[in-house]
């Protein structure tokens, strides 16, 4: 589970810094879809990743691996 709070906290990321540092003629289409139902359900849904991977990462962080 820490794997994949690893890798939702970073694709959060990524697709909250990508509409700032990319050009504006540059479409991604694996984060084009947060915007299908309007700009603030895509904000929505790019905090809800990378808050999910966080809660995720920091829960099982300290656990021991068997």
């Amino acid at each position: 589970m820490r794997e994949i709070g690893i890798f939702l906290f970073l694709a959060g990321s990524v697709a909250i810094v990508m509409p700032f540092v990319a050009p504006t003629n540059f479409r991604f289409p694996l984060l084009d879809w947060m915007n299908n139902w309007g700009t603030t359900a895509g904000w929505a849904i790019r905090g809800g990743i990378t808050l999910l991977g966080l809660v995720l990462w920091l829960s099982f962080k300290n656990r021991d691996r068997a």
